[in-house]
């Protein structure tokens, strides 16, 4: 190793410190949870290559999500995270499923917490980080007893929101990265621009389209060939047709299933025009739309008429590819960055 790299790894060593430190990992890179493909193989294979492993709760049920940890735990030593969905109906319950394994992370998806789940977290010890789409949110949650916050642009897979990783990153970072460990999330796909949020004060990164054609990862070759194939504009987002059915836009390659969605979309619409259900229940339907479409493409490899959620870092994503060697490339790229900026 040169001097010069020598210099670029140890300013990628100073600023991964803290994030390190707080997931437990030698490098502070987390694995985003990917419903379907974040399950015990691929976040096993992150966590021992030394990033941070996400369990993707999803639409689980206690009875999966305790399956699904204790498998985890069967393949790594190494700590790693679950990721929850903030309207699923048995949050609580899934809390406690968490605390039953000592989970030491856990991760709040989808929304803002709601009443009782912050604290129940907390009640056992883990280490709590949630969603900030914003800087007024942030700054609530920093209040409400979080330990971190993921701060994830419209650029990335599944549900998004309005406004980009660059943006958000100078709109949160300079108020709260001094407050907690903050991660970026969304579109990134290379080194350069890891170093890049960790000099503007980030703790680390998550990343989710990288890891998708990871070697561990059970996704079908089918859905690993369409991320392979795709650029940055086939990874679009999704359209909401009706103004009473607020809908959170999920970005995912262009196909079939996006026709499908706006014919659910209408589906659920007139039941509610109907008043046969009410809108928690057919915001929950939309959801329950998502999960089954997206394993129809990540586990059936029906990448027509199923979901493939991808974020547009798509892109770079050219070949298959073991995850340590996948993290080796991205750290490689940023402490060149760094070493360029020493220079």
């Amino acid at each position: 190793m040169t001097t010069d790299s020598t210099i670029g790894a140890e300013r990628l060593g100073r600023r991964m410190a803290r994030g390190c430190e707080f997931l437990g990992s030698e490098v502070a890179i987390m694995c985003g949870a990917m419903s379907w493909v974040s399950e015990r193989n691929l976040v096993a294979a992150m966590s021992n290559a030394g990033g941070f492993g996400l369990i993707a709760c999803g639409a689980m049920t206690p009875e999966l999500l305790d399956k699904e940890i204790a498998g985890t735990r069967a393949l790594t030593t190494r700590p790693f995270g679950v990721n929850l969905i903030t309207m699923h109906p048995q949050l609580l319950e899934l809390i406690a499923v968490c605390k039953k394994h000592n989970v030491s992370h856990v991760v709040l998806a989808g929304g803002l917490p709601p009443a009782g789940s912050l604290d129940a977290i907390k009640a056992f010890g883990a280490k709590l980080i949630c969603f900030a789409p914003a800087l007024s949110l942030a700054k609530k949650l920093i209040r409400s007893g979080v330990d971190a916050l993921v701060v994830e642009g419209m650029e990335a897979g599944g549900h998004i929101g309005p406004v980009s990783t660059s943006v958000l990153a100078q709109e949160i970072l300079p108020d709260v990265a001094s407050q907690v460990p903050v991660f970026v999330a969304g579109g990134i796909g290379r080194g350069e621009a890891i170093a890049g949020y960790l000099d503007m004060g980030a703790a680390g990164v998550q990343l989710g389209t990288r890891f998708v054609c990871a070697t561990e990862s059970i996704a079908h070759a089918n859905f690993k060939k369409a991320f392979i194939r795709a650029s940055a504009r086939d990874a679009t987002a999704s359209v909401q047709i009706d103004p009473r059915l607020p809908v959170i836009p999920v970005r995912a390659l262009k196909n079939a299933a996006g026709e499908l969605f706006t014919a659910k979309q209408r589906e659920v619409a007139q039941l509610l025009d109907e008043g046969k259900v009410e809108m928690m229940e057919a915001q929950l339907q939309i959801e329950h739309y998502w999960a089954g479409a997206l394993r129809r493409a990540v586990i059936e490899g029906d990448v027509e008429h199923g979901s493939v959620m991808a974020g547009q870092s798509v892109g770079m994503v050219s070949k298959e590819e073991p995850v340590a060697d996948i993290i080796a490339t991205l750290m490689a790229e940023a402490a060149h960055a760094l070493e360029k900026r020493a220079a």
